[in-house]
């Protein structure tokens, strides 16, 4: 199998884990987790890059599924966003960096 074939796959599935992941993060918080790292593992296999917008739905920390108001603060500083865990605290910035 060709590598470009099989990261087209692996991306497939990520999209699909975090469709399940939204889709049980009210009842079951922990099943979410689970489908975010699972979701992981594969990109690590496969090398495959996640999407812009999959990059702030979880914490890189503990690997929570984060939901915006629920266990996450969302704060936008100029250019920057920074996305904030409230499982662990750990905070991500994404966006553009400020010129010195």
């Amino acid at each position: 199998m060709k590598h470009g074939k099989m990261q087209e796959i692996a991306l497939e599935r990520i999209l699909r884990l975090f469709e399940l992941a939204e889709k049980e993060f009210a009842k079951h918080p922990q099943r979410s987790k689970r489908y975010v790292q699972i979701a992981r593992e594969i990109g690590k296999k496969t090398l495959t890059r996640f999407p812009g917008e999959l990059k702030t739905r979880f914490c890189k920390k503990c690997g929570a599924y984060l939901k915006d108001g629920e266990n996450s603060q969302t704060e936008k500083k100029g250019a920057l966003i920074v996305v904030k865990c409230l499982e662990c605290g750990a905070e991500r910035k994404t966006g553009l960096k400020p010129k010195k």
